[in-house]
């Protein structure tokens, strides 16, 4: 009897390696309409709302504009971001053994969707909760609910997969199992402190756990 009947990702930092083109997008934007160039330490500061929300307090009436130059350098510049390898491998195995998948990120319902068709892996996802879905964005647990609900599911059953402290809180807040996977988060001793139900250093690490598992 498997153990999970739900698995939950995050994007950014946990199955694409897309840190580089989120700094080098808003930095595209930052300069052409601002003159101002800014430290990767510095976006990463503004994690949490959507993309269209940091585009909107910082451009007001100019936010359409600078809104639609920000989608097209980040679609015409995705050869900057990848898949981890053995991700998708890893996808395709849940998958064939029934398990439900949702995405729950922080990004904006386009940048999620546009990663996720130009890396060929939005078609094995059965629910997509983006920063845009949610009135409250991580670490509320309302995306995860979300999934929850739309699947009548177990609580028990559901592990949520990210890399950031908000991944985290999100999880025990819902009260789902969490899987921290710090191959490349950029907040790796604030999750190492936090105490996740597990932690993976490689995604082969994780994909020898769902095989035990499911």
């Amino acid at each position: 009897m498997k153990k999970y009947d739900g698995v939950i990702f995050d994007i950014d930092g946990t199955l694409t390696s897309t840190n580089e083109l989120i700094f080098s997008t808003f930095n595209h934007v930052t300069k052409k309409y601002l003159n101002k160039s800014m430290t990767n330490e510095e976006i990463i500061e503004l994690f949490g709302p959507t993309e269209d929300k940091i585009l909107e307090d910082w451009f007001g009436d100019d936010v359409e504009k600078v809104r639609k130059d920000y989608y097209t350098f980040y679609t015409a510049n995705h050869e900057m971001a990848d898949i981890y390898p053995g991700m998708k491998e890893l996808l395709h195995f849940l998958k064939e053994k029934n398990v439900l998948l949702s995405i729950y990120t922080g990004k904006g319902r386009e940048a999620t969707l546009i990663t996720l068709k130009k890396l060929g892996i939005y078609d094995l996802f059965d629910l997509v909760i983006s920063g845009s879905d949610v009135k409250e964005h991580k670490p509320s647990p309302e995306g995860i609910q979300m999934f929850l609900d739309k699947f009548s599911l177990d609580k028990g059953k559901v592990l949520m997969v990210g890399d950031a402290p908000a991944d985290i809180y999100a999880a025990r807040t819902a009260g789902v199992q969490v899987a921290s996977v710090v191959w490349d988060s950029y907040a790796y001793e604030k999750v190492m402190s936090m105490e996740s139900d597990f932690v993976f250093h490689t995604v082969e690490e994780l994909k020898t756990f769902f095989e035990k598992e499911i």
